[in-house]
């Protein structure tokens, strides 16, 4: 797999496949997806490390080395 950061001008490899389903206001974030899908969005692990869901939405970052500082945004 040599896909990039979905970020406009990061360009660095893409680690993560962050995905979301609007009903259950959830955003998951797991470790990078073997297909590309349009659905989804692939991110470099900085910006997935950063990311943030809207307010109200839990956040569940499944990959295997995930960063155990946030389960929830509640800002």
């Amino acid at each position: 797999m040599n896909r990039r950061c979905a970020r406009p001008g990061c360009g660095r490899p893409a680690t993560t496949t962050l995905s979301y389903a609007y009903a259950q206001r959830t955003v998951w974030l797991d470790d990078l997806h073997a297909e590309d899908s349009p659905a989804n969005h692939d991110l470099c692990a900085p910006h997935a490390d950063r990311t943030h869901p809207p307010k109200g939405w839990d956040l569940k970052d499944r990959r295997e080395l995930a960063p155990v500082h946030r389960l929830r945004y509640a800002g």
